[in-house]
């Protein structure tokens, strides 16, 4: 039994959902914790739903790329991308590719690509044909 993968409006509203609680944690939370780790977990989950709310990628297409999207993100933290271009970006780009490297923020991202996959494959529910809507074939 092949199990339809839901419409873009579910990815749209849960884009939204998280949209509103990452905003949330960036404007009222101060730790050391939630706000750093369990925002970049969250903004992973966030960009995923974007992607599907807006393509006919595959799941596993959509995770892979999330994935390293937000790795790309981090290395350019790494390299310090603003001073090897050595050309002022827009801030937007400057918030999106944040400030500093940390190796925790490559755990989140993944924990957060992990925890999607598991909750795609859990909520198709696991079937013989059900690998045919994760990988789109």
């Amino acid at each position: 039994m092949l199990i339809k993968s839901p419409g873009k409006t579910f990815y749209a509203f849960w884009f939204l959902i998280i949209l509103i609680i990452e905003t949330l944690i960036a404007i009222f939370l101060e730790d050391e914790l939630i706000r750093p780790y369990g925002g970049d977990l969250l903004v992973v989950i966030l960009i995923y739903c974007f992607i599907r709310a807006i393509t006919s990628f595959s799941i596993l297409k959509s995770l892979i790329i999330v994935f390293l999207f937000s790795f790309a993100v981090e290395f350019f933290q790494l390299i310090n991308i603003v001073k090897v271009l050595q050309y002022q970006l827009p801030e937007i780009v400057l918030i999106v590719i944040g400030s500093s490297f940390s190796p925790w923020d490559l755990l989140a991202y993944s924990l957060g690509i992990l925890l999607t996959g598991a909750l795609e494959y859990y909520r198709l529910g696991y079937s013989e044909n059900s690998t045919s809507t994760i990988t789109g074939k």
